[in-house]
């Protein structure tokens, strides 16, 4: 082994150097190389050889996309370096509960496969709020719905992975935090702002692979260095720091102590970090918000071939995402024992010392133990892992941030956008958003006692349970209407902000020092929180809807799943609105390919605006509207998902037993 674990005393502020010297060297740097040339060339090659010109072609792939594809990049836009980092902190700090954020996924992504996509193809839409308009009618939903995902992409992810990705570029080359920042979104933009979902799918494959690859090979190194797996649960349980008095403070034992349920998923309903309660219903109703309506997600099935492709993409997915436990908890965990002194830290002062943050060094137990356990060449390859984690994920938000701008909130302003000033729009928000992110960091660092999970966790327990509501209800009661969606979604969206603004504001304390939030705002578990605000804004919903006037069946034939096979022609709410496809000729001149420059026609390919074949005929756009909202299966490939559908089921229900 190339390098020998250090003792956790010396990785303080004089350790970091050191750290960051030991990436410097030519097989880490040749790794790092061939990685940026390996995904460049692929983002390439699936920008160059797709339909880039048009929002089918940009934003769902053309529906071309096959399910390995698909699942890779499921996985691989959801594991950000977000979760290297936060899962092995959390792991660090108190074992394995937190594993069942990912695990939760599994079952999800079958509701999502067999139950939500057949609906959203069937309603043909690109983005989730224009389904909600297709479903309700009127304007509010979809305006609302837009803008709470775009503040969400903000505030709980994009914010969370840039934090994340460069405290690992901190310590790996030694840069600043905010010109690690920079480096690594300028890259991102440019996939995503020229390449479409396409190159976004290729890419994540690919990506997925490496963090797969890396992420199993540092697995293997740390239960080596720790001796087991049964000297890892013994040595855990007694990862004590040396340093457990000083800054004339009195420290209760449990903040520096290995919890006694560490190595349990469900724990007491009561003291529990994460409570049973929390953890078989709330973290479900995020999950169902997640995994069931989230842009980022959706927008990956609904690029699939055919509704076999997408649900064996989503079962795929699936066994992926009961792997986080092994290669990002158990890993954090290990690094506690390696590194007690700086990952375990709990007197301010020494964690200062550290790190940098008073709060606690969790965060840099997987950092550190990659840059500490691994031999030259595998340190360039985790480098990578994580460098493709961020980006994975940040060109999937991007993508879809970009989407529901153009399509939910442009045409709003200019509803006679051609097309490709949709395009252009899109993309130039990404850019806004990007600002937006970093300003929030700072936040994203201090929040829930320096643990990254259980922030990005919360906010989501805060503001995705109401839309959740609306959509299982919108999907499954057709009794519901625009009138009920809308005021249970403000209904749970004030509630959200009553609890999330003066978490915000007073910061939701450490071990050390308990939050002065209100008892009565802040006393109650996230997990608990989001049951409660789920029920409240059902309860809204079905309330105000059977209390007004119902939606008739000609307007919700295909958008609900007891109209889902209706073979009647649907009349849709906003039928009369003219669609920006539809006013494209009228606005878009045609300007001949013989007055464009070199110049102009390579701006054009690289942005993907370059006019893309002959216009159809009506026949062939029937056709191929028909083709983007079909849901048939061939009845051997049907049978084939199925059975592997509940093998997955019963391989999730094995790991909750065996580690419940």
């Amino acid at each position: 082994m190339a390098s020998t674990v250090r003792p956790s005393t010396t990785a303080g502020t004089p350790e970091l150097p050191a750290l960051s010297e030991r990436i410097q060297n030519p097989a880490d740097i040749s790794v790092i190389v061939i990685y940026f040339v390996v995904v460049t060339a692929v983002g390439l090659w699936a920008m160059l050889r797709t339909n880039r010109g048009t929002i089918g072609g940009f934003f769902l792939a053309g529906r071309e996309m096959a399910w390995w594809a698909m699942g890779a990049s499921l996985f691989a836009s959801n594991i950000g370096s977000g979760h290297f980092v936060g899962l092995a902190g959390t792991g660090a700090a108190s074992g394995i509960a937190v594993v069942a954020f990912e695990s939760h996924a599994s079952p999800l992504l079958l509701v999502l496969g067999w139950f939500f996509v057949p609906i959203y193809i069937k309603a043909g839409v690109v983005t989730m709020p224009e389904y909600l308009k297709k479903r309700f009618g009127g304007n509010r939903l979809q305006v609302y719905l837009s803008v709470l995902s775009l503040f969400m992409c903000v505030v709980l992810r994009t914010s969370a992975d840039i934090f994340s990705g460069a405290i690992f570029i901190k310590l790996a080359l030694g840069l600043d935090l905010y010109l690690a920042i920079f480096i690594l979104l300028a890259i991102t933009a440019v996939y995503t702002i020229t390449g479409g979902l396409t190159a976004v799918i290729y890419t994540d494959t690919l990506q997925a692979g490496i963090m797969l690859l890396g992420s199993c090979i540092l697995m293997v190194f740390a239960f080596v260095e720790v001796g087991g797996y049964e000297s890892f649960t013994e040595k855990y349980m007694n990862a004590i720091p040396s340093v457990i008095e000083g800054d004339n403070l009195t420290i209760n034992p449990r903040c520096y102590t290995p919890q006694a349920d560490s190595f349990h998923i469900f724990r007491d309903a009561v003291t529990g970090d994460i409570p049973w309660p929390g953890t078989v219903f709330g973290m479900t109703i995020t999950a169902v918000w997640f995994w069931c309506t989230d842009q980022v997600i959706v927008q990956r099935c609904l690029s699939g071939k055919d509704m076999s492709h997408v649900k064996a993409a989503c079962i795929m997915c699936g066994y992926l995402k009961l792997l986080p436990l092994f290669l990002m908890v158990m890993p954090g965990m290990i690094s506690r024992i390696l590194y007690t002194d700086m990952v375990a830290c709990v007197v301010p002062s020494e964690c200062v010392k550290h790190c940098g943050v008073d709060i606690g060094c969790t965060n840099y137990a997987y950092p550190t133990m990659v840059l500490d356990l691994m031999p030259a060449g595998l340190r360039g390859l985790m480098l990578s892992v994580m460098v493709a984690s961020l980006l994975s994920s940040m060109t999937s938000i991007f993508n879809s941030a970009s989407t529901l701008f153009s399509i939910d909130l442009y045409t709003k302003v200019r509803k006679q956008a051609s097309e490709k000033e949709l395009l252009i729009a899109g993309r130039l928000f990404v850019i806004v958003l990007i600002v937006l992110s970093i300003l929030w960091v700072p936040l994203v660092e201090v929040s829930q006692g320096g643990q990254l999970i259980h922030y990005t966790e919360a906010i989501a327990s805060y503001l995705g349970p109401p839309i959740a509501a609306v959509f299982l209800l919108a999907i499954f009661c057709k009794r519901v209407n625009e009138q009920g969606a809308f005021w249970g979604l403000m209904i749970g969206l004030i509630m959200g902000l009553i609890r999330m603004i003066p978490e915000l504001v007073y910061g939701t304390g450490t071990c050390l020092a308990p939050t002065n939030c209100p008892q009565i705002i802040c006393g109650v578990h996230y997990l608990y929180f989001a049951i409660i605000l789920f029920c409240v804004s059902a309860i809204v919903v079905l309330g105000i809807s059977f209390l007004t006037k119902p939606i008739p069946d000609v307007n919700l034939y295909r958008l609900c799943w007891a109209l889902r096979n209706s073979e009647e022609e649907r009349i849709d709410l906003d039928a009369d609105e003219k669609r920006p496809e539809e006013t494209e000729d009228a606005v878009e001149e045609d300007h001949p390919e013989k007055s464009r420059g070199c110049i102009r026609k390579t701006y054009e390919l690289f942005c993907g605006l370059q006019k893309t074949g002959p216009k159809l005929t009506k026949e062939e756009e029937e056709a191929l509207n028909k083709k983007l909202t079909d849901t048939s299966e061939k009845p051997l490939w049907k049978t084939i998902v199925n059975i592997n559908a509940i093998t997955l089921l019963a391989v999730t229900v094995f790991f909750y037993g065996y580690f419940a």
